[in-house]
C-alpha cells in the first residue's frame, strides 16, 4: 500500500473528493500520536493544518474541539466522533458521507 499525503483519506483528496465517514477516521487516526484512541486539540490541529495549512489548522483545530469536546476534557472520543464530523462538514467543507 503506498504512503498517502496527510491530505488524503482512502486514496482520496479531503478537500476535494468526497470521503466516507470511515475513511475521514481512518485518516483522523494517523494524527492519533500517542494511539490513545482520542483526538486532542494539538493532533486536530495537525490534521486540519495537513489540509489547510498552518493559520486555518491553529485556528480551526481549537474551534473543532470546542464544538466537538460535548464533556470539556480537551479531547475528542469516539462518542464525540459524530459531532467532529458535523463540524467538519459545516466549518470545513469537507464531503463526508455515510458507509
Amino acid at each position: 500500500m503506498a504512503i498517502k499525503p496527510s491530505g488524503y483519506a482512502g486514496g482520496k483528496a479531503l478537500v476535494e473528493d468526497v470521503v466516507t465517514v470511515d475513511e475521514f477516521k481512518e485518516w483522523l487516526r494517523r494524527f492519533d500520536v500517542d494511539k490513545d484512541g482520542r483526538i486532542s486539540g494539538e493532533e486536530l490541529r495537525r490534521a486540519i493544518t495537513s489540509i489547510f495549512g498552518r493559520l486555518k489548522g491553529w485556528s480551526m483545530g481549537k474551534r473543532g474541539i470546542k464544538y466537538a469536546d460535548a464533556n470539556g476534557d480537551g479531547f475528542i472520543g469516539a462518542d464525540e466522533i459524530d459531532k467532529l464530523i458535523e463540524f467538519a462538514r459545516v466549518q470545513l467543507a469537507l464531503r463526508i458521507v455515510c458507509n
